[in-house]
């Protein structure tokens, strides 16, 4: 482990570091990943890949529509481009060139995208990307991933650029608490079940998993028995994990994303065909963001321990009327 990625023992690390330390030993290891910066290599981790692996490296300027173009053209002589840049350009900007000349011929193109969710903050509205993975979701051929913590991230892009397709990964610009340890494994399309419960089931991805752990130590305090996964792919969504938590008959979700189309719809899904089970969403109320501290940005959207606990509490005693 070097001096960087021993930043990692440190109690909090965005995840946007974790794609920087692991694309770079990728790199080292195979001469077909490339990175395709969008001018905005400091923000995304990519810096030290541009500067050690220089002929891996293609900065197209701030141009997200060629990035994809000149990655698909890559994609077809073989090498593995991951695009580099900001959720909300990587997702909305890129749309048409996605579906078009990446997913419609199913070539081999990651976009690895910093600056997920709320996590931008203090930049506002216009730099938080809440309707990306759900966006992306309804593209044939995409997978969506958002690591929770820097080892789960670095799993999961290591995954990403062994698994053939199009995937969309999502990282956050704000430093998020480390969860598990380098020795975890990780599979995409696979749930990691963090907690097994019989009252309740909590769902979350990305950046909430802490919060989501944080509620339900606090519940099994109070006698509650938690079932907890980290639903780290968002598609293509572990549905076996989801039928298994309809046994609790109540399921909260818990995403930093629009609830229209993100975590909570993907299992509400699921739960609409299967039955069994009531559900409430938790995430961002379908509304734009603001100039804001992170965490006040959360709390506005009622995305903490507190809500999560409420939220279960008031499930729970429906079952008891």
């Amino acid at each position: 482990m070097n001096a960087q990625e021993k930043t990692a023992v440190a109690k909090k690390i965005a995840t946007r570091e974790a794609f920087g330390h692991e694309i770079l030993e990728l790199g080292r290891k195979n001469k077909s990943i490339y990175v395709v910066d969008v001018d905005i290599g400091k923000s995304c981790k990519t810096t030290e890949f541009a500067n050690q692996l220089p002929e891996q490296h293609i900065n197209v300027g701030i141009a997200e529509q060629n990035a994809a173009g000149l990655s698909a053209g890559l994609a077809t002589t073989g090498k593995i481009p991951f695009i580099s840049t900001y959720a909300v350009f990587g997702s909305l900007r890129m749309a048409e060139q996605i579906r078009q000349e990446v997913c419609y011929p199913n070539l081999n193109v990651k976009i690895a995208c910093s600056h997920g969710g709320l996590t931008p903050a203090n930049d506002g509205g216009s730099h938080q990307a809440i309707e990306d993975m759900g966006v992306l979701r309804t593209i044939p051929n995409m997978t969506v991933i958002m690591g929770a913590d820097y080892y789960s991230t670095r799993k999961l892009v290591a995954q990403a650029a062994k698994h053939y397709g199009p995937v969309y990964l999502r990282f956050t610009r704000d430093a998020v608490p480390v969860i598990y340890d380098e020795e975890e494994q990780f599979e995409i399309g696979k749930a990691k079940r963090l907690k097994e419960g019989k009252d309740i089931a909590i769902i979350a991805n990305g950046d909430t998993v802490h919060l989501a752990l944080k509620a339900a130590e606090e519940l099994e305090r109070e006698g509650v028995s938690v079932k907890l996964l980290d639903m780290h792919t968002l598609k293509p969504l572990d549905r076996e994990a989801v039928v298994e938590c309809l046994d609790t008959g109540f399921i909260i979700t818990v995403e930093d994303h629009n609830i229209l189309n993100g975590l909570g719809s993907a299992v509400s899904e699921v739960v609409a065909e299967e039955g069994g089970a009531i559900l409430r969403r938790i995430g961002v109320q379908d509304r734009f963001g603001e100039s804001a501290p992170y965490e006040k940005l959360l709390e506005l959207n009622g995305i903490t321990v507190e809500n999560i606990v409420h939220t279960a509490r008031n499930l729970l005693n429906t079952k008891a009327e």
